[in-house]
């Protein structure tokens, strides 16, 4: 086994020790969300069935090529009933990538409601220190709430697929109006140009200021090597103009409210499972404030 592959193996045992971490092992660990300037976080989000994984693929597997070290981040999403998931995001990419230079992770969405996963902002932070040049973050893919993570990304790709009733919905999301790059995936069936045209008159009408970035709507096929070679250069664009354009102090501080939030609510979750059935049965304000104690606990 390679030095490379034991650092893998290492960084995947490290990992799954964060991803487990309660909040008080978070705390201690000394990982917050201002240290993810360290490597790009590039995410995609859409909704389930525009094609993601696929896409996520074929880009790292560009990307890679061109002397990049990338790090693939997939969320699938946790049973409300048994806590699993399938993390089949890493079964189709490890089918599509063979590279030394990609390592993947999958993890499961677990309490997370925002199209994240717990302990996200750890898992980013301790892959960006890893050494890798770029992260690229597979959201749940539920539709419409994973602009809630959109702190801990540099660059936010939203793809959508022609057909899947997804075009009027993301005119309405949050998802649209905080999204760098808009893909319609899946080009080469029909309606995909109309979309993209409509898309295309929604974000001019959305642009505020003549400096702004406005986002690009790009049509593409997974299987054609150069509309993914325009969407990599159209992440290096928008890459390249945050470096001018973005207050990184402000954005630190956004990420690391964020991380509180987030550590706020595993924290909740885990002293309601703490409760017994005489404190469930409690009034509602009395509940509150039983929990908001058990909050501020050490």
């Amino acid at each position: 086994m390679t030095t490379s592959a034991l650092a893998r193996r290492e960084l995947a045992r490290r990992l799954t020790r964060i991803g487990r971490a309660s909040v008080a092992q978070c705390l201690r660990s000394g990982l917050d969300a201002r240290q993810l300037q360290a490597a790009a976080c590039i995410g995609f989000t859409g909704a389930p069935g525009v094609g993601k994984s696929t896409l996520i693929a074929r880009v790292a597997a560009q990307r890679a090529g061109s002397g990049r070290r990338l790090a693939v981040i997939a969320i699938d999403p946790s049973s409300p009933r048994t806590e699993g998931a399938l993390l089949g995001d890493r079964i189709r990419m490890d089918a599509l990538l063979q590279s030394q230079d990609v390592f993947i992770r999958s993890l499961a969405s677990g309490q997370a409601t925002d199209g994240m996963a717990d302990n996200l902002a750890e898992v980013l932070a301790a892959v960006g220190a890893s050494g890798f040049d770029e992260m690229l973050l597979e959201t749940v893919g539920v539709g419409q709430v994973e602009y809630g993570a959109r702190a801990l990304m540099d660059t936010a790709v939203l793809v959508l697929a022609p057909g899947s009733g997804d075009q009027i919905q993301a005119m309405k999301a949050g998802t649209l109006e905080t999204a760098d790059l808009l893909v319609v995936n899946k080009a080469d069936q029909p309606g995909a140009a109309r979309m993209a045209q409509d898309l295309r008159g929604v974000v001019e009408l959305r642009r505020r200021a003549a400096h702004d970035w406005l986002p690009p709507v790009l049509q593409l096929a997974a299987s054609d090597a150069a509309s993914v070679h325009a969407l990599c250069e159209a992440i290096d664009a928008h890459a390249a103009w945050r470096a001018g354009h973005v207050d990184m102090e402000k954005l630190s501080q956004q990420r690391l409210l964020l991380h509180a939030k987030a550590l706020l609510h595993r924290r909740l979750a885990e002293v309601s499972a703490e409760l017994d059935a005489q404190q469930r049965a409690l009034p509602l304000a009395a509940l509150v404030e039983l929990l908001a104690r058990r909050l501020q606990a050490p």
